[in-house]
């Protein structure tokens, strides 16, 4: 009864006294060849009675450098009473943190995809060197969220992932503002003559006003849902308001349930089964999230012990209807997908197609399903009545792309879903961006970014500002962009990411000349480069590697061990 009770999330409370079950953290609190180890942990004020109690690791990624961290501190206190509460002892430990936004467009993007590595490889040591039972996993944007996924299934211990929640979004005249189009697109809107410097500057003060992760479905608020659809969170944690009594109280929750997950042995892989990647996958298409998801995605699973190989996204996003059209694609927002019922909600609209598994919470997600009493149909649309029959992503491939290319299509207008185009070559992101400022891409051309995948970037660069200005300029249904980068979670229009394997690996992107013809043909899954198979070979016979871009430091290293993007940019 009482372990019914602990599933229910009822009564978490862990008597100490009865617990005969050995915890990891024994090992370095009991025995005498412990007394070196007690001496330390009782310095930093443990009291003694708290000893027999299991080790609550709360990892939190705080930070005054990254706006949906910012409030961190609080949701801390919140999980830490309810660690207590539960029957655990609570530690909390630092992480470091990287803000795409503001590392994108100059060298620090270059480090954002690698710090993903750097969060699994700290969680993973500190858990491990201090022995922790079970951790919590607090928060909330961009890789960071990644990286603890992939710490809690290397470490495979009872795990917990509370994220800090959607920033809401601003106000000017009347209207919404947002990161992305009020920010990125603005730009481009102001390049255009559209919009007046008064309107710019208002843009920049007003489109993110306070605490959480960007209002759109960008890379953070995606991968929070797939965090909750997955089953590693709480329900309604992915889309909780940042700063919101609903989100103190689900930090809470979650604090007291790690000590039941302790007690009832229920460790982060009895979670993150096929069942899990493949709901969350569904979730991801019937929301049209970001691209980067397959990247994160393909590495979790990695970790995890789960085969998921590139073509699942594909197989997945034919058979799942795109439901909602949240920011960028639409124009509802985070805040919206929350009031019309959340993740429980999208879940019971994809009802036949989701796999009963078991989650943190203690109920299966059928339960949680069963448990969905109101649904708003206009932000959560019923599936026959669906944006587009197809997911949001479509997997290509081609002979510029043997290895698989990703395409968010759910942001492509139908009149660009096949497209053929003019090359127009450029081995940087920036020299790239420095062409369209000056107006020098016109209709009917394809953008190609190469240099920039794991290995030549070095680190896979996230390229929002060339596609955000490109939409922003008017050139979203005219104008198409490849390349070997990767895209940001705001990114609309035909922009094809993770073109594998990438061009400084050797791969066909680097065979590309200006002028060349390359067709995209979505609704086939293909992307072509035209020219006859005798001027392939030629072409790759005479191509050369570049001189890597960044020789020194951790990108160096990093470069050498990453693969490609088709497994998801793990490291060997």
């Amino acid at each position: 009864m009482r372990c019914r009770q602990l599933l229910q999330g009822r009564n978490n409370t862990m008597d100490s006294k009865k617990t005969t079950k050995p915890l990891r953290s024994d090992r370095i609190k009991k025995g005498l060849e412990r007394v070196p180890h007690r001496a330390l942990m009782y310095a930093t004020g443990i009291p003694k009675g708290e000893m027999k109690k299991p080790f609550i690791g709360i990892a939190s990624s705080y930070s005054d450098l990254i706006p949906g961290h910012i409030g961190m501190r609080d949701l801390e206190r919140f999980i830490e009473k309810g660690v207590h509460t539960g029957g655990g002892y609570p530690m909390i430990f630092g992480l470091p943190g990287i803000c795409d936004g503001i590392a994108m467009g100059h060298k620090g993007m270059h480090y954002s995809l690698p710090s993903r590595e750097l969060v699994a490889d700290l969680v993973e040591s500190v858990a491990e060197a201090h022995a922790f039972d079970g951790i919590v996993l607090l928060t909330n944007c961009d890789k960071i969220s990644p990286g603890m996924l992939m710490a809690a299934a290397r470490l495979d211990i009872p795990a917990i992932v509370v994220t800090a929640g959607p920033m809401m979004t601003g106000r000017y005249k009347g209207k919404r503002l947002s990161f992305i189009r009020n920010t990125f697109e603005a730009m481009g809107r102001f390049r255009a003559g559209e919009i007046t410097e008064e309107e710019l500057a208002a843009c920049e003060i007003g489109a993110c006003p306070g605490a959480g992760s960007c209002q759109g479905l960008y890379t953070a608020n995606t991968m929070n849902c797939l965090t909750e659809a997955m089953g590693m969170s709480l329900p309604m944690c992915g889309t909780a308001m940042a700063g919101s009594s609903e989100k103190r109280r689900i930090a809470f929750e979650s604090g007291e349930r790690i000590v039941g997950l302790v007690r009832d042995e229920v460790t982060a892989r009895k979670i993150m089964t096929k069942k899990a990647f493949e709901n969350a996958i569904r979730v991801d298409m019937a929301l049209g999230g970001s691209s980067n998801t397959v990247l994160h995605l393909l590495a979790i699973a990695n970790d995890a012990g789960v085969n998921l190989k590139l073509k699942s996204f594909d197989e997945l996003s034919r058979t799942t209807p795109h439901i909602s059209s949240i920011e960028p694609v639409g124009d509802y927002y985070m805040e919206d997908l929350h009031w019309a019922g959340g993740i429980p909600a999208v879940l019971k609209r994809l009802d036949p197609l989701i796999a009963d598994n078991p989650t943190v919470s203690g109920k299966g997600v059928k339960e949680i399903i069963s448990g969905v009493r109101y649904i708003d149909g206009d932000v959560i649309r019923p599936r026959e009545k669906a944006y587009h029959k197809e997911g949001g992503i479509a997997v290509l491939s081609g002979n510029i792309a043997p290895e698989g290319a990703v395409v968010k299509q759910s942001g492509v207008a139908d009149s660009m879903m096949r497209f053929i185009g003019s090359a127009r070559v450029f081995d940087s992101e920036d020299a790239a961006m420095k062409a369209i400022l000056n107006k020098e891409i016109k209709p009917g051309t394809v953008i190609v970014i190469r240099y920039e995948g794991p290995m030549g970037g070095p680190g896979m660069r996230e390229m929002l500002a060339p596609t955000a200005t490109l939409v922003g300029m008017g050139l979203g249904e005219s104008v198409a962009l490849i390349t070997d980068g990767r895209f940001s979670g705001g990114t609309r229009g035909p922009c094809v990411g993770h073109i594998s394997p990438e061009a400084y690996a050797g791969g066909p992107l680097a065979f590309v000349k200006d002028k060349d013809a390359i067709e995209l043909d979505i609704p086939a899954r293909r992307i072509e480069l035209k020219i006859t198979r005798q001027e392939f070979k030629k072409r790759a016979k005479m191509w050369r590697q570049p001189n890597p871009k960044i020789t020194s430091g951790w990108l160096s290293r990093y470069a050498k061990a990453v693969t490609s993007a088709n497994t998801g940019a793990v490291l060997k």
